[in-house]
């Protein structure tokens, strides 16, 4: 009934008028971002007048969005504290089974949690931080079973890791299990989700159906290999399971903190770090249209239900929402957790080799504009998703995207460009002459939330290293000031790359982000 649901690219479909109905939908997002970066610029030679309203409004626009974002931020920051400072254990303890939403599950203790990690060349030092962290949980360790997904494409170095971890770490869980998943499979784009999927299906046959354990009653959590879990992770992701409505038809989104390594990391790079974790902090109280991104959690049950994550492509942790609303017909949702998990900051040997490798994490986490095509196409095939569903999670997605690929240049250089290019005529009027201060004044007005951030972004560092002096605090206030130049260099650039690629039929693959920690 769902034969769309592993589509990759458009040329997965057999038949040839899907195949180019895919390949339309694959160009769109590229295409609707050039043609208004084109346009901006030719109408501002041709009808400057024009060229400068519209850029006042959509000024006046970013303003308002920044201080509606800004509120949400706030709101859902205050939320993630708050569940940081309860008991969740506790809270635990205290449910009454009256309480869940799911009735075939009598107790929490009868909820085991299912954790991946996929692991490619990283040391076993990093490694060792995220088994610490599932050792330090606040959940019983019986009921905790964990799969260390390998590449045999990271050779001799990755496979001394895995037998490191099995030393350290194969007894002290319910169930461990490391697999091996081998390179150069048919039809697969090496990566996490190839990955992770091969492994889901050795862990179904060799450990879920021997068990008996019923598939209602196991969490998976999907982690890159870097996350560290805090203490109460479990625990909350329980609770929200057991609580939330329709449990099984949803996903559990914690907040990513990049700060693992926070201090070692140059200044632009802490700032991209940062606006990834304030971006997804807000997404929070956005959940209405959200997806599920990076390390998340989801119900065993629904994983089975659409076969596993995607191999054929690369964006796999937003991929499996999708793959799951079309396999529900449109009834799966994102559960925000307002709890977080703490992963790295992109940190290289050089300052040079960690400013090219945020721009591919970058261009990597902006093509998962690959998911517009693919969502698209399935809500032309299912028609028991509700239209009001899919053009609301159709317009915001597409529209994210395409801010993504466009705004910061309307914002931070395009506002000029009618004054530049407009004209004797235009320069002479009352508009060319304002423009400038206009366009100032409310982009000023706009950063000030540039300051609420730099807060933020103090609360939320952990221990400062004793290598780093006191003087270290103020970068980290001042290095907000490259918010303009990162957010074009290592935002739009590499986000309208990807959707250039798309756009081409220029198919990536998957990058993984390299893991460098400078340990004192």
């Amino acid at each position: 009934m769902y034969p769309y649901l592993h589509i990759g690219r458009a040329s997965d479909l057999g038949n040839l008028k899907d195949r180019k109905i895919y390949r339309l939908l694959e160009m769109m997002p590229g295409v609707l971002a050039w043609v208004t970066l084109v346009l901006i610029i030719v109408l501002s030679f041709i009808t400057p007048v024009f060229v400068a309203v519209f850029i006042i409004i959509f000024d006046v626009y970013w303003l308002l969005k920044t201080v509606y974002l800004s509120l949400h931020l706030r709101v859902s920051y205050s939320r993630l504290r708050e569940n940081l400072g309860m008991s969740w254990s506790e809270k635990l303890n205290k449910l009454d089974s009256k309480e869940f939403k799911l009735k075939s599950i009598q107790s929490w203790h009868d909820i085991y949690h299912l954790v991946f990690l996929p692991l490619y060349k990283e040391d076993f030092s990093l490694v060792s931080a995220s088994m610490e962290g599932l050792l330090r949980s606040n959940y019983p360790k019986e009921k905790i079973m964990v799969v260390l997904c390998w590449e045999e494409r990271g050779g001799e170095q990755t496979e001394a890791t895995v037998r490191e971890v099995e030393k350290s770490y194969a007894n002290k869980f319910f169930r461990f299990l490391s697999v091996m998943h081998p390179a150069d499979l048919m039809g697969e784009v090496p990566g996490k989700g190839s990955n992770t999927a091969y492994a889901a299906g050795i862990v179904k046959e060799q450990l879920i159906d021997p068990s008996g354990i019923p598939y209602a009653s196991i969490l998976v959590s999907n982690l890159d290999i870097d996350t560290v879990v805090f203490p109460d992770y479990f625990a909350i992701l329980t609770h929200t399971f057991l609580t939330s409505e329709n449990p099984l038809k949803a996903s559990y989104q914690p907040i990513p903190l990049y700060i693992n390594n926070i201090w070692e990391a140059p200044s632009f790079a802490r700032v991209v770090a940062f606006s990834a974790t304030f971006w997804h902090t807000i997404k929070q109280e956005k959940h209405e249209t959200a997806t599920t991104f990076s390390s998340h959690s989801m119900p065993w049950q629904a994983l089975v239900d659409v076969g596993y994550w995607q191999k054929n492509m690369v964006s796999e942790d937003s991929r499996i929402f999708w793959q799951c609303f079309l396999r529900y017909d449109g009834d799966y949702r994102v559960v925000p957790m307002y709890y977080p998990v703490s992963m790295d900051a992109n940190v290289a040997s050089t300052t040079w080799q960690t400013f090219k490798n945020v721009y591919k994490q970058q261009r990597r986490w902006g093509y998962g504009v690959e998911n517009i095509p693919y969502f698209l196409f399935g809500f032309m095939k299912n028609k028991n998703i509700s239209r009001i569903k899919k053009w609301r999670y159709g317009f915001m997605i597409v529209e994210g995207f395409h801010s993504w690929a466009t705004n910061a240049v309307i914002i931070f250089l395009l506002g000029w460009l009618p004054v530049i290019v407009g004209g004797a005529e235009f320069n002479k009027t009352v508009l060319s002459f304002n423009l400038p201060y206009i366009t100032r004044a409310i982009m000023t007005l706009s950063m000030v939330g540039l300051i609420s951030t730099a807060v933020l972004s103090i609360i939320l560092l952990p221990p400062r290293p004793p290598k780093f002096g006191k003087f270290k605090y103020l970068w980290m206030v001042l290095q907000w000031i490259l918010f303009p130049v990162t957010t074009i260099g290592l935002g739009l650039l590499p986000g309208l790359e990807a959707q250039t690629r798309l756009m081409l039929g220029k198919y990536m693959g998957f990058w993984v982000t390299p893991k460098t920690r400078h340990l004192s």
